[in-house]
């Protein structure tokens, strides 16, 4: 690790926004060459930080250095000119345009758009380690093939310090460990990453150093090698880290939700999106759902919830056939639902927090009376929400947009199982969470399982997935091709069953099975291993 100038100080930085200090009097030195890493709560300044490092917002207070030069960003065209570029949790790809188009996209003065930035993107790639070829359509990239993508874009325009905002959320633990491999790669080329993350194993498994901050300032930097994820836990929330270990059963003879023999077709002619899916839910049961994003698991929810229209195929709650039923329909007979992107599908960001409080209960209490709202009834709910949840808001008249993404979650949580629901479907209900949030939602799905709801639970976080979980299926290419039981499987195994590793080997392969994975058995209907890879 280079002891020469800095490559990025930050000093008494401060930013306010309207009754909130997001960061107060924050000082950060990251060296070139190494991989900071940067902890702290939701709502703890971090995002607010690299927002102004990346020229995005502006500060209030303070100054910034980079590589032993003060600057002023007005802009991120700023930020990315003296070398700073920045990789959004939230891919900022376009699906319908190739690797190259997609890297040039925005850039096309410096090399051009054919042979010359055709070039250059195979030397950057060649270099880093980042192969991917520059004519495939993103849309047919798989999650960290895309990340790549995002690197390489940020490589292209020049950049020599990389922001990595929660960089590991969707990836399994075989694609972590490639990440990681990289990023070692490309340190020892000289680029220095900051790496924002709320996976404090993965923190000290990567990180050269790591800062933390709580409540919008600096409270110290800790060498990885000597700390503990306990340790850094305490530094972020006072407060152990949480386990979501559910250690008795409450699983119930009572079947909830039934799914049978669902199917769904996005494009007439094309491999079906949901192929012949059977699946059932008990009250006090948590099912979990392991699959690497886009082998259906959103499709799955989305038709269980009604907003995709099933191609064949029945989806049952109790003994109520909800298969022709609307979404609308389908939350009164008792579903709540905590969707995978709380921005685009929880929330109406701009509204109140009361306001959010109705969405999907617009037709029950406390919510409405009758055929008309109940804004009283709204509001005194969501103060009890807000209470319960400990949704840190100055009050419920604040725009969502203005919590961080923890209280939002908290809010969404707190909303559907406020509605006295049957059955819950969460999807990624941590995602992007701080560890306290993340305990406080681990609990709250907890305690409604030991009173009996029934839980669908799809996660990319397989400690949570195993922690949580009664049942856990593995889902791939748009089937349930194995089980796998919480409490002999690992991470390690559910990866390699996710990306297909393990199947058509030995026992069950004729299945789709999972033959080489511990803990895991064959599910779904019976195929050739031939069949499964020809889809």
């Amino acid at each position: 690790m280079s002891t020469t100038t800095p490559a990025v100080v930050l000093s008494g930085i401060t930013k306010r926004f309207p009754g909130v200090v997001a960061n107060s009097d924050v000082h950060l030195s990251v060296q070139a060459g190494e991989v900071h890493a940067l902890c702290g709560e939701n709502g703890a300044g971090k995002s607010t930080l690299m927002k102004i490092l990346y020229g995005m917002q502006h500060p209030d207070e303070g100054t910034i250095e980079v590589g032993g030069r003060q600057v002023r960003f007005r802009t991120p065209a700023d930020a990315i000119k003296a070398g700073i570029g920045m990789v959004h949790q939230h891919f900022m790809l376009a699906d319908n345009l190739t690797v190259q188009e997609n890297v040039v996209l925005g850039a096309e003065s410096l090399h051009g758009i054919g042979g010359r930035a055709r070039r250059r993107i195979q030397e950057l790639a060649g270099s880093t380690g980042l192969t991917v070829d520059p004519d495939v359509l993103v849309e047919r990239l798989g999650v960290a093939d895309r990340q790549r993508v995002e690197i390489l874009k940020v490589l292209y325009r020049g950049a020599r310090v990389i922001i990595l905002d929660e960089p590991t959320a969707v990836l399994v633990p075989q694609e972590v460990d490639e990440l990681f491999a990289t990023l070692r790669g490309m340190r020892e080329q000289g680029f220095t990453f900051l790496f924002i993350s709320h996976k404090l194993d993965e923190v000290r498994a990567i990180a050269d150093s790591v800062t933390v901050i709580r409540r919008g300032t600096t409270v110290g930097t800790a060498d990885p090698r000597s700390v503990s994820s306990r340790e850094l836990a305490e530094m972020m929330v006072g407060s152990e880290l949480p386990s979501p270990e559910t250690r008795e059963s409450t699983v119930t003879d009572r079947v909830v939700l039934r799914v049978e023999n669902l199917g769904l077709v996005a494009e007439e002619g094309t491999r079906p999106v949901l192929d012949r899916i059977d699946l059932v839910v008990r009250a006090g049961e948590v099912v979990g759902i392991a699959g690497v994003e886009g082998n259906g698991q959103t499709e799955l929810v989305e038709t269980i919830m009604g907003i995709r229209r099933a191609h064949h195929g029945r989806v049952s709650l109790g003994d109520r056939d909800l298969s022709r039923a609307g979404t609308l329909a389908r939350r009164e007979a008792g579903i709540g639902y905590v969707p995978e992107d709380r921005h685009r599908q929880g929330l109406l960001l701009t509204q109140p927090l009361w306001a959010n409080r109705i969405l999907g209960y617009q037709t029950r209490r406390p919510t409405a009376r009758g055929a008309w709202l109940d804004l009283p009834g709204a509001k005194k709910d969501t103060e009890r929400i807000v209470a319960e949840f400990d949704v840190r808001t100055p009050g419920i008249d604040v725009t969502a947009a203005a919590l961080s993404g923890g209280n939002q979650q908290k809010l969404v949580v707190g909303r559907e199982l406020s509605g006295d629901p049957v059955l819950l479907i969460a999807s990624h209900p941590t995602r992007g969470v701080d560890v306290g949030a993340q305990a406080l939602i681990w609990e709250e799905i907890k305690k409604a399982r030991a009173r009996g709801l029934a839980v669908l639970l799809i996660s990319a976080d397989l400690d949570e997935l195993i922690g949580l979980s009664d049942t856990i299926k593995v889902m791939l290419r748009g089937r349930l091709v194995a089980d796998a039981d919480p409490a002999t499987v690992t991470p390690e195994d559910l990866g390699s069953a996710m990306t297909g590793a393990g199947v058509g080997a030995g026992a069950g392969a004729g299945a789709g099975g999972v033959g080489d994975v511990p803990g895991a058995t064959a599910a779904g209907a019976p195929r050739s291993a031939a069949e499964v890879e020809g889809d």
